[in-house]
């Protein structure tokens, strides 16, 4: 287990280093400047010791030795205070370039990801890696570009300078110094594990979040709220808990370390102050060189307190970037080929041959389907709940792929031409309604940007939205919030149809698009899509059966095959499950 965990650490750095390589150029200024600043930082207890050594001792003063050291003490200070602030500076940009390029391919990964993967994690929780692991792994990444370079450059220049005063204590701080890696190590390996779980579950929690804020009417609607609240208590319990040992044992990595490092300093002191006022070793260390050398000491151990601060961020870090970078290494939708074509003008022959396709391998679902639709078609699908009306959507626009049998588009299989000329010509309006925070003309325009204000206009009127949208404050130009605000569902449906109104593609799928419409209004829009339609191969998903009277050709669906296939008339004259089915929403409505 801990050599699975090894590796993963190891391929997980190994990619980091991937999207950091890019910027080697900050990098390597960012190394030198480091180097710099830890120069500047340990010559200036060079300069402290020979500015004691000018007052040492009564009567010992040289204040015209003492001015120029102070002088260049305040220079080299200076010249390290810029140094850190432009080594800071590179520093911060080459992690927030880092987190960007990352945040970057994660949304980009899933905008091709397939619908499988969508349909089967939490939104939440992907929501959760791509900002709140980001942000948890661009600190630790900070704070590595920050305190690991000059941590660790600082720690062999100290030892070179204490070896050149004295190599005798300086081999007793290196001695001493193990003690101090073996704790910070032991804790790290703990926090890691702390950080894994503590990301995951943050994650988990970011989910239900997000589920109970889109969904609050329904909680409402069912009473939930103190059942959500006790899901949430116990996420959050479970979250406090692993973050407490995470904290814990971070917070224990410093205090640890220093203490360790405070026995070095103490032995160095004692073992200095004896060798400089002892007879013993005579003149082989000077009060000044004391000073020196007590400055280095601490210097020496300070990165190692730093550096074991580094290790339990990093650990952090880790975690969350192997989450991250979990999602951008999914398997993508599988890409088009290389000689895919690209459908122009679709006439709108739609064949479906032999399809099978199941969500499970050991749930069967579609078998042996066969349909042939001419053009200008209109073929409205019905069946009981989980027939497979929405899968043969989902397959026709190619959101899944078919397990076995093909469909073909005007003589071509589906899976030879490319996926966004396939979507360009189907128009679609779902039951479930999507705006994006924006502009109502923002919206309706999302597939003709270039739409003219007459053309919008056209569409709206045709789609009897144009009634309601004049009405608002500012008309096409009023703001709405996410998923239509304050709009109503009916009016947001109305919004989706207009969308398609003005694009006006050669094929239209329309699955339950009138279901939130009132009975007048949804008179007005059946007419209007007679004439959207007109010409048009259309695919209609209904459950009132009263709506798609007019269809060219009605497929009855059970159990994921057309078990009955006709016009509205023929289907009454069979009177069999079509039959049933319509006379049933009758009954139930009488």
């Amino acid at each position: 287990m801990a050599e699975k965990k090894k590796t993963n650490n190891k391929s997980t750095l190994k990619e980091v280093w991937g999207y950091i390589e890019k910027y080697r150029l900050y990098l390597s200024l960012s190394i030198l400047l480091a180097a710099l600043t830890v120069v500047l930082t340990l010559y200036v207890p060079i300069l402290v010791g020979y500015a004691v050594d000018n007052i040492a001792g009564p009567g010992n003063v040289s204040f015209k030795g003492l001015v120029p050291i102070l002088v260049k003490i305040a220079a080299v200070v200076g010249v390290t205070a810029l140094g850190q602030w432009v080594m800071n500076t590179i520093n911060n940009k080459i992690t927030y370039n880092v987190v960007r390029d990352l945040r970057d391919e994660a949304f980009k990964k899933i905008e091709r990801l397939p619908l499988a993967y969508i349909d089967s994690h939490r939104s939440g929780e992907i929501v959760s890696r791509v900002i709140a692991d980001a942000d948890q792994f661009a600190d630790g990444l900070l704070l590595g570009f920050t305190q690991l370079f000059t941590g660790i450059m600082t720690i062999f220049g100290t030892l070179f300078f204490m070896f050149r005063i004295n190599i005798w204590i300086a081999f007793a701080v290196v001695v001493l110094t193990p003690a101090s890696l073996l704790v910070a190590k032991f804790i790290a390996a703990r926090t890691y594990a702390m950080s894994k779980e503590q990301a995951r579950t943050r994650g988990e929690q970011t989910a239900l979040i997000d589920e109970n804020i889109n969904n609050l009417k329904v909680v409402k609607a069912f009473s939930r709220e103190k059942r959500s609240v006790e899901e949430f208590d116990e996420i959050n319990d479970r979250l406090y808990t692993c973050s407490l040992k995470a904290v814990f044992f971070s917070s224990t990595t410093n205090p640890a370390t220093r203490f360790i490092n405070n026995i070095v300093y103490a032995a160095v002191a004692l073992t200095g102050a004896i060798m400089a006022c002892s007879g013993s070793f005579a003149g082989s260390i000077t009060v000044g060189n004391l000073v020196s050398f007590l400055s280095y000491a601490n210097q020496y151990t300070k990165p190692f307190n730093e550096i074991s601060g580094v290790v339990t961020e990093l650990q952090n870090a880790i975690a969350c970037a192997q989450r991250l970078l979990s999602l951008i290494n999914e398997k993508a939708e599988l890409p088009d080929s290389e000689d895919a074509a690209v459908i122009e003008d679709a006439a709108g022959n739609v064949d479906i041959r032999n399809v099978s396709f199941s969500y499970e391998p050991q749930q069967k679902l579609i078998e042996n389907l066969n349909l042939s639709v001419k053009p200008g078609q209109r073929i409205a699908i019905v069946g009981h709940t989980g027939c497979g009306k929405t899968t043969l959507i989902n397959l026709l626009m190619r959101f899944y792929d078919v397990r076995s049998g093909e469909i073909d588009v005007d003589g071509r299989d589906i899976r030879d031409v490319t996926r966004h000329s396939l979507r360009k010509a189907y128009g679609m309006v779902l039951q479930e309604t999507w705006l994006k925070s924006g502009t109502i003309r923002e919206n309706i325009t999302m597939g003709r940007p270039d739409a003219t204000e007459e053309e919008i206009k056209q569409a709206a009127v045709a789609a009897h939205s144009y009634g309601f949208i004049r009405r608002l404050p500012d008309g096409f130009d009023t703001v709405i919030g996410e998923d239509g605000g304050s709009l109503s569902q009916g009016q947001k449906q109305l919004l989706c149809i207009t969308r398609v109104m003005l694009c006006l593609p050669p094929m239209l799928i329309l699955d339950e698009a009138t279901s939130s419409i009132d009975t007048r209004t949804e008179i007005k829009i059946q007419k209007a899509f007679g004439s959207l339609m007109e010409g048009r191969t259309s695919f209609i998903v209904a459950h009132r059966l009263s709506t798609i009277r007019e269809a060219d050709l009605i497929l009855v669906m059970d159990s994921g095959k057309i078990v009955e296939q006709g016009t509205h008339r023929e289907l009454m004259k069979k009177d069999g499950y079509y039959a049933e089915l319509y006379n049933s929403q009758f009954s139930l409505v009488h």
